[in-house]
């Protein structure tokens, strides 16, 4: 019975990652706080701690799928057009053979691993004390460490969202598509990316965000830029967890680990869309109030009604 009910509890993981992954309020920090209100019974007991890192993979493909012509950089020499919504080509790109490669999508890729330099420095450095910080009791042990940051920093990000969106409110973005990103703003996007990595609840694609738009970017660019930096970033990481966790899955957690990531990347599909049609028109304000309100709610429960 146990382990059907982990199966229905994989589902609801998928739909929260699904939609959390991509809004800048924070997948990682909704995970958690779903994890305390519907825990897994019959998994190991470090299975969640991998299992919310890997099923973000679902939510990588969905980016994959729907942005492949932006971050392919290969495509057929005799052919230089190009492709609707897609990377942009140029007779000054690298012919190999029958192929070319794209040097606009060259160059995003070398901005995009600079920024995972700092992240991948903290994660082989810092993420496993961290995590162990975070994990402790307090007070009569039902509440992890990790619920207070998770719900500080859901309110900290909020108020900084209303903050900087109101203060840039009349501001013309000075870089506004991915290519013009220069190596210096693609750091200090991986710095920003660097918080989120280490304090959950500040929202990865919402910390690249504001940074990005801290410097000029607009939020079009600022958005995409994120969820290409995530590629990356969530393949190491999960390959990290499950290297980590090891290969000895029981049947339930191999089970709930394939319907929790299959679900996000569905869901994934059309949160990302969602998403991009949403800031053509509107900013980020909607997403401060919400956070300030969920940071609030899990105060409340956990310290209060709980």
């Amino acid at each position: 019975m146990d382990s059907f009910l982990d199966i229905l509890k994989a589902f609801v993981y998928g739909i929260v990652e699904g939609i959390t992954e991509w809004l800048p309020i924070s997948s990682t920090g909704h995970l958690i706080l779903v994890e305390q209100i519907l825990p897994f019974k019959n998994t190991s007991e470090n299975f969640f701690e991998m299992f919310d890192v890997v099923i973000q993979l679902g939510a990588i493909m969905a980016v994959v799928i729907l942005f492949w012509f932006k971050i392919w950089p290969f495509y057929m020499a005799d052919n230089m057009e190009m492709v609707k919504g897609g990377i942009k080509k140029s007779k000054n790109d690298i012919k190999i053979g029958k192929f070319a490669m794209s040097l606009d999508a060259f160059w995003m890729w070398v901005k995009i691993v600079v920024a995972c330099i700092p992240a991948i420095i903290y994660g082989f450095l810092f993420d496993d004390a961290v995590s162990a910080a975070f994990a402790k009791p307090i007070g009569n042990g039902s509440t992890t460490v990790e619920v207070i940051v998770v719900a500080v920093m859901l309110i900290v990000v909020g108020i900084l969202f209303i903050i900087i969106e109101r203060r840039n409110k009349d501001k013309v973005p000075t870089v506004k598509s991915v290519s013009g990103i220069t190596f210096q703003a693609a750091l200090i996007i991986g710095m920003c990316q660097l918080v989120a990595a280490a304090l959950p609840g500040t929202s990865r694609s919402g910390a690249t965000i504001l940074g990005a738009i801290l410097i000029g970017i607009s939020r079009k660019a600022a958005a995409e830029f994120t969820f290409f930096l995530g590629i990356p970033v969530m393949f190491g990481a999960s390959l990290l967890k499950v290297l980590k966790f090891g290969f000895a899955f029981s049947g339930t957690e191999l089970v709930v680990l394939l319907i929790g990531t299959i679900v996000s990347f569905i869901v994934s599909l059309f949160a990302v869309k969602m998403l991009m049609g949403y800031i053509k028109k509107h900013d980020f304000q909607v997403f401060g109030w919400y956070r300030i309100g969920l940071g609030i709610l899990v105060l409340l429960y956990f310290f209060v009604i709980k």
